[in-house]
């Protein structure tokens, strides 16, 4: 295992231990469930976070994501890794567009998304596309 893939590892399964935490009603780390959908969930006068499905879907996907990198054996290990990092990437890219601010505009998830969410998934798929490519 290489420290790239433990780091990785390590942040995407914090991101999906807080989406499971959101799928069985935990609302962490904003207590007030209004509160925390309008930081994480830019929909217009959102009031409630996404169902339990939702929010268990994604806990899913990113557990998967934390593991793929530790299993050298998984059938189309090869081309998921680079298609996780392409996904992250293009989230990380999208919090910058001037489309995406125009789709997305509400706070405070729109200055999250350009100073916490962006910067993240734009390191998460560096990160995925050099573990891709064999490095470190």
């Amino acid at each position: 295992m290489t420290a790239l893939a433990l780091i990785l590892s390590a942040a995407v399964a914090a991101l999906a231990l807080l989406h499971l935490l959101w799928a069985i009603g935990l609302w962490v780390p904003i207590r007030d469930e209004a509160a925390l959908a309008r930081a994480v969930v830019d929909t217009r006068a959102v009031r409630r976070m996404p169902g339990p499905v939702p929010c268990a879907l994604v806990a899913v996907a990113l557990a998967f994501a934390a593991i793929l990198p530790h299993r050298p054996g998984f059938p189309g290990r090869d081309l998921l890794i680079p298609a996780i990092g392409t996904v992250f990437m293009l989230r990380g890219v999208a919090a910058y567009l001037p489309s995406w601010r125009k789709w997305v505009p509400e706070e405070p998830f729109a200055t999250l998304d350009r100073k916490a969410y962006g910067p993240l998934c734009l390191g998460l798929g560096i990160g995925y596309l050099i573990l891709a490519l064999g490095g470190f």
